[in-house]
């Protein structure tokens, strides 16, 4: 979407001493005892939060953590104030925590902040007029500030109050991570077919039509496993077993093989398992290795077979630009881990642009020891799926366009 590299960027900005509202991604996974699990969204937006302090803005965060539904107990479930600890560790400076988003409190406390201040407000869903995109709320949180900046691209595709409706109240810019984003996707998505190749997995092929299609005018290859293959083989008439399948798009997937023709390659190979893998008594799940012509009816696919990484690996080497997003089995389970493993490691031995689309396969590579030889490790799973589809993203449209020249 380079319609997004027209907007205004943070360096656009004249910042210092000026109230910046900042949307930032901090929904991060926890232990139970609160402490964050995996802090790669909140360094991932270090370098916006950084060049504000230095340039002397008073930096006011906010974000959102979870789907809160507004009792008490989920007020304490879902602070955010265990972030707020972990930013201090990561920027060697104080972060208080405002205990609410709007209202006497956070005036109170935006009031005394000094250039160069930093300070996140409370949990955003703790208003029901965020996911409501509520002109009102949208109005008051638009009124603690003088800029607003956004930086976080996981969040883009949602039209909330703090993604999209505060951005028409207040000059509005894109932060480093969110430019970083619409640049190596819409690199990725402005490339010419020669030698751009897509690799998509996951569950299920209806949530990734819009990909395909969208895809389809784009690649010189489109390689695809995970579950979302099954529904494709049986497609072509193969057994696919007990392995997932969308019939009501099975009809969507001949149609896309006819007119695809070799541009799509599936597996040709896959691992299969006796029963459900996520069974009680898994040491006792069988598998093994077999042509996707001769899966057993009793029998689920659960991976792709080292045949299939091969040839996949092989398209990978001669490619100039890649995209992946969706694993290709369920690498939640480390036996089921190595065709994920195989796309992972050909993307970091890859001499192309990189690109893995977020969700799961950004927790793959990231999991997998991979993640700093991609090019680009997107923080956004359902934005970086709407982006591939080529539909306009909310909380990118309001920013504010740079001058005509």
């Amino acid at each position: 979407m380079n319609a997004g590299l027209n907007k205004l960027t943070i360096e656009d900005l004249s910042v210092q001493g000026r109230r910046t509202l900042v949307r930032v991604d901090f929904n991060v996974p926890q232990h139970e005892d609160g402490r964050v699990m995996d802090d790669r969204r909140i360094r991932g937006a270090l370098p916006t939060i950084r060049y504000l302090i230095e340039h002397k803005a008073k930096t006011i965060l906010v974000s959102h953590l979870g789907q809160p539904k507004g009792d008490a107990a989920d007020r304490v479930r879902y602070t955010l104030r265990p972030v707020a600890e972990r930013l201090s560790e990561l920027l060697g400076i104080y972060v208080p925590l405002i205990p609410d988003c709007i209202g006497p409190q956070a005036d109170a406390a935006i009031a005394q902040m000094q250039p160069g201040d930093v300070v996140l407000l409370e949990n955003v869903r703790f208003h029901p007029g965020e996911t409501a995109n509520d002109p009102v709320f949208a109005s008051s949180l638009a009124a603690i500030a003088e800029l607003y900046v956004n930086d976080a691209f996981g969040t883009a595709h949602r039209a909330h109050a703090s993604t999209e409706g505060v951005a028409h109240h207040l000059t509005s810019a894109a932060g480093f991570l969110m430019k970083k984003e619409l640049e190596f996707l819409g690199r990725a998505l402005d490339s010419p077919p020669d030698g751009f190749v897509a690799v998509l997995g996951g569950a299920k092929i209806k949530s990734k039509i819009g990909v395909v299609d969208n895809l389809l005018t784009k690649v010189s290859r489109l390689l695809i496993g995970g579950g979302m293959a099954y529904t494709f083989l049986q497609a072509q008439g193969k057994e696919i077993g007990q392995s997932l399948c969308d019939p009501g798009a099975l009809e969507y997937c001949r149609n896309v093989l006819a007119v695809a023709g070799d541009r799509i390659l599936l597996p040709s190979d896959v691992v299969i398992a006796d029963r459900d893998p996520f069974s009680d008594n898994t040491d006792e799940v069988q598998s093994h290795i077999v042509s996707v012509d001769a899966i057993p009816h009793d029998w689920q696919g659960v991976d792709i077979g080292p045949e299939t990484r091969a040839r996949f690996a092989a398209v990978i080497a001669d490619a100039r630009i890649v995209v992946w997003n969706g694993p290709m089995g369920i690498f939640e389970i480390s036996r089921y881990a190595e065709g994920t493993r195989a796309m992972a490691e050909a993307l970091a031995r890859s001499s192309a642009l990189t690109v893995v689309g977020g969700g799961e396969s950004a927790a793959a590579v990231e999991e997998l020891g991979f993640a700093d030889q991609i090019s680009h490790v997107s923080t956004g799973g359902g934005a970086a799926l709407e982006f591939l589809e080529g539909r306009p993203l909310p909380g990118v449209v309001a920013l504010t366009d740079k001058p005509a020249t």
